[in-house]
């Protein structure tokens, strides 16, 4: 790794760290994309549709994979745990659970947003970020107050067009494998009789992806 480049990331982790996340450099060839996390995305989660980080306003695969080949080098970045929320169980989480979740994702974007921009105006023009969760810098997205047809011109009434990045896994990222990749074994957390977000712990691990160079 040339110096110019390792000195951007001692200088993008220290950022990190001073935000209470863990980065680590991956090969942007270890960062999994693949077709069946779109999927998740479209039949499962309760945010299809409703936020512009997430699919179908997030790019496509094959869109995220000739992006991803066009880079060398990123940070990817660890948040443990919840801010505001430090130990709960089940019976804490509301059934609508994205606001339970604000200040992690929040903190998981804002993070990533700017550690991008940190790399941008230091002369690294292809940093790009990927963050996680679908987005909440609004109490509700145009994309969940809008009628109609769900496309993605919806896009360009975007309040926050300069703050939004598609999260890792609404582009088609396999999170956990590329945070195995990483050396970051991830699993799954096992949620109360089946029941849909009721998280039977709160050890929960976020990440986040700034491609570099």
């Amino acid at each position: 790794m040339k110096k110019r480049l390792r000195e951007e990331i001692g200088r993008l982790t220290a950022i990190a760290q001073e935000k209470g996340v863990e980065a680590r450099v991956i090969s942007a060839r270890d960062v999994v994309v693949s077709e069946w996390v779109r999927f998740k995305c479209r039949y499962g989660c309760k945010g299809y549709g409703k936020h512009l980080s997430c699919p179908p306003y997030a790019p496509s695969v094959e869109q995220t994979r000739r992006m991803v080949h066009a880079y060398r080098t990123g940070l990817l970045l660890r948040f443990d745990g919840v801010p505001g929320q430090e130990v709960f169980g089940p019976d804490d989480i509301p059934e609508d659970f994205h606001g339970f979740y604000r200040d992690l994702i929040l903190w998981v974007n804002r993070t990533v947003h700017a550690l991008e921009k940190t790399a941008f105006y230091d002369g690294w023009y292809k940093a790009f970020g990927f963050g996680g969760y679908p987005c909440i810098y609004c109490d509700e997205c145009v994309a969940e107050e809008a009628q109609g047809p769900v496309d993605e011109s919806m896009r360009r009434l975007c309040r926050h067009m300069d703050l939004v990045r598609p999260s890792m896994e609404a582009a088609g990222m396999d999170v956990f494998e590329t945070a195995s990749r990483a050396g970051w074994p991830v699993s799954t957390i096992p949620c109360r009789d089946l029941e849909y977000g009721k998280i039977v712990h709160s050890s929960v691990q976020s990440f986040g992806l700034v491609l570099i160079d």
